[in-house]
């Protein structure tokens, strides 16, 4: 079945182009040119995926993305943004986007984002239904996951640092899952990539180094050691120090 996607982008180069390219990918497109037109069709009927453009006149994407954040709506969203610099990102990322792509963009790397985007929303299959049992079975103590002082409930999805519980997107929340499954192992750029958005964005990618960044903002505190650390021209590992 092909994905229904919400396009919004003022510049009417870039969004014909764009509407294009998607329809011929099999995505179900809706194109609008501005913030007011994007989340009145969000609230119409709900896509599977929104592709916003930051820089919109009136109300901009990251003011559509906190909207239906607050409204409590995690419909996937892809920012597109000409802003390069890291805080600008953040800033996305704060709003509640889930991915990001830097003007001008190959749209081969747009369609990648896309799929990983559709492939971690897409609801878990159903569970085989239990054989009969003679008794109720207790909660298996190997629901948790922890290393480093964190502690995680995948089922759940939520996740601790001592007895403060850390507010995470689902794709901080992954990253993270990813690093305490692996505490102690270095992970390198492309198996993270792989792992968490399925495509190797390249070396010249900061994508990952801006979810680490703020993952850290969220899981570091006053006086207590890094958890997340750098091995240069590597990767990352998660280690108390």
């Amino acid at each position: 079945m092909s994905h229904t996607l919400l396009l919004a982008e003022d510049d009417r180069a870039i969004r014909n182009a764009l509407e294009r390219a998607l329809t011929l990918e099999g995505y179900r497109v809706t194109a609008v040119a501005d913030g007011v037109e994007a989340l009145a069709h969000a609230h119409r009927s709900r896509p599977d995926v929104l592709v916003l453009d930051v820089m919109m006149p009136g109300i901009d994407g990251l003011q559509v993305c906190r909207v239906l954040r607050a409204e409590g709506d995690r419909t996937p969203v892809l920012m597109l943004t000409a802003l390069v610099e890291t805080a600008d990102r953040i800033a996305g990322l704060d709003a509640g986007a889930d991915d990001y792509v830097v003007k001008p963009f190959d749209v081969e790397e747009v369609f990648a984002r896309l799929r990983a985007l559709l492939r971690r929303a897409a609801p878990a299959p159903p569970a085989p239904a239990p054989g009969p049992v003679e008794e109720p079975r207790p909660v298996s103590p190997g629901r948790f996951v922890d290393a480093a002082g964190l502690r995680m409930d995948p089922q759940a999805r939520r996740a601790w640092r001592g007895e403060r519980e850390l507010e995470l997107t689902r794709t901080e929340f992954e990253l993270l899952e990813l690093l305490i499954r692996n505490a102690g192992v270095v992970l390198e750029h492309a198996t993270i990539y792989d792992r968490i958005w399925g495509y190797d964005f390249g070396p010249g990618s900061k994508n990952l180094a801006v979810y680490v960044g703020y993952l850290r903002r969220k899981l570091d505190e006053p006086g207590a050691p890094q958890l997340i650390h750098t091995v240069r021209g590597v990767g990352y590992v998660l280690r108390a120090e």
